[in-house]
């Protein structure tokens, strides 16, 4: 079982995102505060949960929630401001979009900006330590697989639908013979050879 939170007696929000090491597509990022007396076995790092089990968890931490929300940054903000940056600030968008203001702010991994001048802090792998975290890491994945199945239809040779922006080998390979669409994050090393990409 995950630790409930980090600070007891706390309106404490757990923050992740997901996308951030894809090819293609914005990145995601959720804000969950969960009650303190929320159970839940199953809930877990959404990496290590099967699809099935994402969307199910999904359904019930959107109805248990004390408060939730999703927000995205896209690939060319992305290529402006670089993928780190763009991670904290959709999870800065995902948290004024918090109904309930959180006195603490506990986040998946080691770079934060400050918020509002809530205190935060950061934890190594947290998303298999602390429910908010996990919670708002399946929200993060959940929403932006949504998202990457839609776009699929437009740019089926990529088979988004299947690895939802990620540099498999068929997505590599799709890039280098058919060249990059307006998703694509043309900041990153798309291709072996990036003086060859082709531009659509």
């Amino acid at each position: 079982m995950l630790k409930p939170f980090l600070n007891k007696n706390t309106i404490e929000a757990g923050c992740d995102e997901a996308g951030r090491g894809c090819l293609a597509g914005p990145v995601f990022a959720a804000a969950v505060i969960l009650p303190h007396d929320f159970k839940n076995e199953l809930l877990n790092d959404s990496k290590k949960l099967s699809e099935k089990k994402r969307k199910e968890l999904k359904e019930t931490i959107i109805k248990n929630a004390v408060d939730w929300a999703v927000a995205s940054i896209d690939n060319e903000e992305i290529d402006k401001i670089n993928i780190l940056n763009a991670s904290i600030k959709a999870m800065h968008l995902a948290l004024a979009k918090l109904k309930t203001t959180p006195e603490h702010i506990i986040i998946d991994g080691n770079k934060f900006k400050s918020y509002k001048n809530i205190p935060h802090t950061c934890i190594i792998k947290g998303d298999g330590k602390f429910m908010s975290i996990a919670a708002a890491s399946i929200l993060a994945k959940t929403f932006r697989d949504e998202f990457m199945e839609k776009i699929h239809s437009e740019h089926p040779q990529y088979k988004w639908n299947k690895n939802k922006g990620y540099p498999t080998k068929e997505h590599r390979k799709a890039i280098s013979e058919t060249g990059i669409t307006k998703y694509h994050r043309k900041s990153f090393r798309l291709i072996s050879t990036q003086t060859k990409i082709k531009f659509r």
